[in-house]
């Protein structure tokens, strides 16, 4: 049985991890008490006694914490974006050919806007039919909950009225700085990073990530995407259909579904997930099964 610890188990992340794991008979998820989840000696002695550990922490935070880890036996999977481009960690998306194994001891689990970004380019820059040199943008609609519980609390506190901003979708990061992006331009190995447009809406969970590009196949991109996820357990290709797409669709689910709308001059590239599932604690636990050896999709919803 393995020993997993989950350190930041009260925020958005910590949560739903717990919610996952809690049914499982293969692990043991260790807990320290309220009293103790702020002593660094504590944590550091927990981080090196679990065989894995979930870091759901903020980046500063998150590599104090890789820092106190000296069990060389000790797997870590950070949810911050501290170690997404760092050398010496695995991206933890296992479908884009990052292997994950037994003998994978620091994972970085992706973000929620990325996710759905680079499962979508990744493919047709490695198959040469989008360049590395496209200047791309991107779409991403978000429900509440990933904005974290201070967002969930905002959205949650009351009744909405006329002109309130949080009744409507709501775009941020407009300075074409969010977190996300040094993935989103590394992972899929473009030489500049996408313009990017991320909302936030009025709904809990589900995400909607869209990329319009001209000058591709519509079918050249899907059997693309059809021969690069032929055999991905949580990512499936559905054939387009030119009706509305709810951004929620995906909610409370684990995996990810892919297509391409449009016609040969104009495409949207589109992935819908939720932000809470492949987009964060499902990608988590998949990573997981993977390093400890269980079935990749044990505890996951597909």
């Amino acid at each position: 049985m393995h020993k997993i610890f989950i350190d930041g188990r009260n925020g958005t992340v910590g949560l739903a991890l717990e919610q996952r794991l809690a049914a499982r008979r293969d692990i043991e998820l260790l807990t320290l008490p309220d009293h103790l989840l702020l002593d660094a000696g504590a944590r550091a002695e927990m981080l090196n006694s679990a065989d894995l550990s979930f870091l759901c922490l903020p980046d500063e935070v998150a590599r104090e914490a890789v820092a106190r880890v000296t069990n060389p036996a000790s797997v870590v999977i950070d949810a911050s974006t501290a170690h997404r481009t760092k050398e010496g960690w695995t991206y933890g998306f296992p479908e884009l050919g990052f292997t994950i194994n037994d003998t994978t001891k620091r994972i970085a689990n992706p973000g929620c806007h990325a996710s759905g970004f680079i499962a979508l380019v990744k493919p047709l820059v490695d198959a040469g039919l989008l360049p590395k040199s496209a200047r791309l943008s991107c779409f991403s609609l978000t429900g509440y909950s990933g904005g974290g519980m201070l967002t969930i609390e905002q959205y949650e506190s009351g009744a909405r009225q006329r002109g309130d901003a949080l009744a409507a979708p709501m775009q941020y990061a407009l300075g074409q700085e969010h977190k996300h992006l040094p993935e989103m331009t590394a992972i899929p190995g473009l030489e500049s990073p996408p313009l990017f447009c991320p909302v936030i809406a009025d709904y809990y969970s589900g995400m909607e990530v869209t990329i319009p590009v001209a000058g591709l196949s519509r079918n050249a991109a899907l059997d693309c995407y059809r021969d690069f996820y032929a055999n991905a357990a949580m990512v499936r290709v559905i054939e387009p259909t030119g009706e509305p797409r709810p951004a929620n669709h995906m909610s409370g689910r684990d995996s990810m579904e892919l297509t391409v709308e449009g016609n040969d001059e104009r495409l949207l590239l589109i992935a819908r997930f939720d932000n809470l599932g492949k987009g964060a604690s499902g990608a988590a636990v998949q990573c997981m099964n993977l390093a400890i050896g269980a079935n990749e999709t044990e505890g996951l919803v597909l």
